[in-house]
């Protein structure tokens, strides 16, 4: 049987990655910190995945087996017997792989000089990049094993859209191992970074021009998503399906999506129609109430997503270089600065800087933004925000 590593055992990579691989024939070695995690998988050999669409449909996955990133010696004789990694432990985390994956290349160099391709499963851009660069300065390669890396190790990255649903506590005591996610299981892949022949594996979608893709992910899906979650936060809503359908957050969706879809129109070779289908099709799979996805879970984490190079501050400069002024964007920007969730460390951490030094501070430090009129518009926005009806005053 065909082999796999695949670092991160989460729900992406249990319940996305897995499912790929075992329904193409592979066996899993999964590679994770939770020690819990990794005994129960051992233990049980198999675990649930909840497919949520019109319909809850289970499916079981098995063939596979988990390490401890402790465990050293065993990861890296399983990355010499396979020619297919797999990561998806977070952006942040990606690059403490490096040594473990180092190691990996170095034996199997030194054992049988295979192609050796890593699939990057992290919404980060420049992921392959960022992760050559990390195992090349580890220090651990050689110059001949670093000419063997160029030659026949791949850094492959993925447009990563499947979404997941948050467990329930009953959920969890009955099966922490459960993944519940939509149906979707598209893997768009960058198939000009492979070395040697793609694996074939159900749902790959090799494509030549991944970064209109990712741009199409991270300024389409990720802005939406977040779009729907500090609006309906100021609205005290509960599940992204109720923002939604509701009739005012629904027009700003539209609109910012229509904002996004004459810039990335005007900077790639997509089809207004084309774009319009993926919009169609990801506004209804935000719609699926079986997923029960929380805006506090897609709204976590707001001074990561205020960044200069993140959904919201990236998709205004994508329409300002495109002559497109993104005044739906910026009111998306405003409700993200008044997301004030006591229950995440982030939003209150947000929320004591804004107090402290000022929005002017976080939109030009925090944001990057330096556009006059950008500053002005996002300002009087929040203005109008902060002086609306009690639903917008959070405690």
């Amino acid at each position: 049987m065909k082999k796999t590593v695949v670092f991160g055992a989460g729900q992406i990579g249990r319940g996305f990655i897995a499912e790929l691989c075992f329904d193409s024939g592979y066996f899993i070695v999964f590679v994770d910190v939770d020690e819990k995690i990794i005994e129960l998988l051992n233990k049980e050999k198999k675990y649930p995945i909840y497919l949520l669409g019109e319909k809850k449909i289970e499916k079981i996955i098995k063939n596979f087996s988990c390490l401890s990133l402790k465990n050293e010696n065993k990861i890296i004789n399983e990355i010499i017997d396979t020619e297919i990694i797999f990561t998806s432990v977070g952006a942040k985390n990606l690059l403490t792989l490096s040594e473990i994956i180092a190691k990996g290349i170095k034996e199997k160099f030194k054992r049988n000089n295979s192609y050796l391709n890593i699939v990057i499963c992290e919404n980060l851009f420049y992921a392959g990049e960022k992760l050559k660069r990390a195992i090349l300065n580890t220090g651990v390669l050689s110059e001949k094993e670093k000419e063997y890396l160029e030659e026949k190790v791949g850094f492959v990255e993925t447009v990563i859209s499947r979404m997941t649903s948050p467990l329930k506590e009953e959920e969890k005591k009955i099966n922490p191992l459960l993944v519940k996610v939509e149906p979707y299981k598209i893997l768009p892949i960058d198939k000009s970074n492979f070395k040697g022949e793609i694996p074939k594996i159900k749902g790959f979608l090799p494509v030549p021009d991944l970064k209109k893709y990712e741009e199409l992910k991270f300024y389409g899906h990720n802005l939406s998503h977040v779009c729907l979650a500090y609006y309906g936060f100021l609205k005290n809503y509960t599940y992204i399906w109720e923002c939604i359908e509701d009739e005012e957050i629904f027009k700003l969706l539209k609109n910012v999506q229509n904002e996004v879809t004459q810039s990335l129109m005007k900077k790639y070779s997509f089809k207004e129609s084309e774009l319009e289908e993926y919009f169609l099709d990801l506004n209804k799979r935000f719609d699926n109430k079986l997923l029960e996805d929380t805006v506090s879970r897609v709204g976590r984490d707001p001074l990561r997503k205020l960044e200069k190079n993140e959904r919201i501050v990236g998709a205004i400069k994508l329409c300002l270089e495109y002559n497109i002024f993104p005044e739906n964007i910026c009111f998306v920007l405003a409700t993200a600065l008044c997301y004030n969730n006591r229950s995440d460390e982030e939003s209150i951490k947000l929320q004591e800087i804004i107090k402290k030094s000022g929005i002017d501070f976080v939109l030009i430090e925090i944001c990057g933004i330096k556009d006059e009129k950008i500053l002005k518009k996002v300002k009087e926005l929040y203005k109008e925000l902060k002086n609306e009806s009690s639903n917008f005053k959070r405690n």
